[in-house]
């Protein structure tokens, strides 16, 4: 099928970003300020202290840059003097609150439920594509596009998706494949989209860089972003709650070692596991029931496919019939041709299920399948639907 792009905001249009205080959201703001654009920045306010004042060692805890922290004060400190000086209307908008429940209660849930969560996913649906958009509209903001500094591309098919006559806005791949973000975004709506753009979408991040420090943005110096909290923030993260510590066994039951709390190990986990074997073990899967963490060999974590389920699809529309396409498990992982049919749970299948599941078999057998994680289908670099893994297929 072939796709055409939407065009980006043209001089006279009243644009929404969204700014972060990094290189990406900063640099979008000037290019289409440059352009003739009214551009309206906006922030999100995500910290309020609380999660970490509860934990007795939070004073010890070195943040490093991340959309959630402390810095988010210097961060909006950095946003307001880039609009003053650039002539740019800004806005601070309040959306702890869905924040915590959105995406920190989801993360903190998925884990405590033996499940691998991925917290930037639902902020991009529930917060920065939701809340935040809320926010500006309850402030009686009107604008023509929202852009983002994610690498990205908005199309839209020439012709009718799975056989209807509906082209809705979707996402494509960005042209720096390194930078690439449509994995985090999968979840946004259609019609929310039908006014989004990513002006960065066909240029790579070396270029941005360079444009960056030739307008001396003071956003090209800094440190990248983490995606959610540095991997130092877990346990204050978590301190709400006792652990609940159990055993670590091999796939015969034989008793390794002992765990301290399910939330602290995922699928495919090596480092930290504080077990002798004689021979290499990864997290093979997590027995949440009985709260076991189980172990094995490296080949033993392969899987031939997955059930998902919570799936959306551009504008609701979905496949009457199997699709060959190709899907991608994590962020990191590259995607993989998969057949994709809906599912009819067996009678022995106890999962509980969000809406339609679907059945994804890999052409080849994928390593290290974690449910929680996103299932996202592309189709000639575009995504075509997506969902949660909720079981794995050995």
């Amino acid at each position: 099928m072939n796709y055409v792009a939407q065009d980006l905001p043209k001089a006279g249009d009243t644009v929404l970003v969204g700014l972060s205080g990094g290189v990406d959201s900063t640099l979008t703001a000037l290019m289409l300020k440059n352009m003739g654009c009214k551009v309206i920045g906006v922030t999100m306010s995500l910290w309020d202290g609380t999660v970490i004042e509860k934990n007795k060692d939070s004073n010890k805890i070195k943040m490093k840059e991340a959309c959630f922290g402390p810095g988010e004060k210097e961060n909006i400190r950095q946003c307001t003097e880039f609009c003053k000086e650039n002539g740019i209307e800004y806005h601070v908008v309040d959306v702890k609150a869905d924040y915590r429940e959105k995406v920190l209660e989801y993360f903190k849930s998925e884990y405590r439920n033996g499940r691998t969560p991925n917290p930037c996913i639902m902020c991009n649906q529930n917060i920065k594509f939701g809340a935040m958009l809320d926010a500006i509209k309850d402030l009686g903001i009107e604008y023509d596009y929202f852009c983002t500094g994610h690498y990205a591309k908005i199309v839209r098919p020439e012709e009718g998706l799975f056989g209807t006559d509906e082209r809705p806005c979707m996402i494509s791949t960005a042209t720096d494949a390194t930078k690439d973000q449509t994995y985090f975004i999968y979840r946004v709506p259609s019609e929310i989209l039908a006014k989004v753009r990513f002006p960065l979408a066909t240029m790579n991040k070396n270029d941005v860089i360079k444009l960056a420090k030739e307008a001396k943005l003071r956003a090209a110096d800094r440190e990248e972003s983490q995606d959610f909290a540095g991997e130092e923030y877990r346990d204050a993260l978590f301190a709400d709650k006792p652990s609940v510590p159990g055993d670590i066994i091999d796939l015969d039951g034989h008793v390794l070692g002992r765990h301290r709390g399910i939330e602290h190990y995922t699928i495919g986990q090596r480092r930290g596991l504080g077990v002798a074997a004689s021979y290499p073990v990864y997290v093979h899967s997590i027995d949440v029931e009985n709260n076991l963490v189980v172990l094995a060999k490296n080949e033993e974590l392969n899987s031939k496919g997955l059930i998902a389920d919570d799936f959306v699809w551009p504008a609701g529309i979905e496949p009457k019939d199997e699709i060959e396409t190709m899907v991608k498990i994590r962020l990191a992982s590259r995607p993989v041709p998969c057949k994709v049919t809906k599912y009819i749970p067996e009678a022995d299948d106890k999962t509980e299920y969000k809406g339609q599941p679907w059945k994804i078999m890999f052409a080849e057998e994928q390593r290290a399948v974690a449910p929680g994680q996103s299932a996202v289908l592309y189709k000639d670099s575009v995504i075509i639907g997506g969902g949660l893994i909720a079981r794995v297929i050995k």
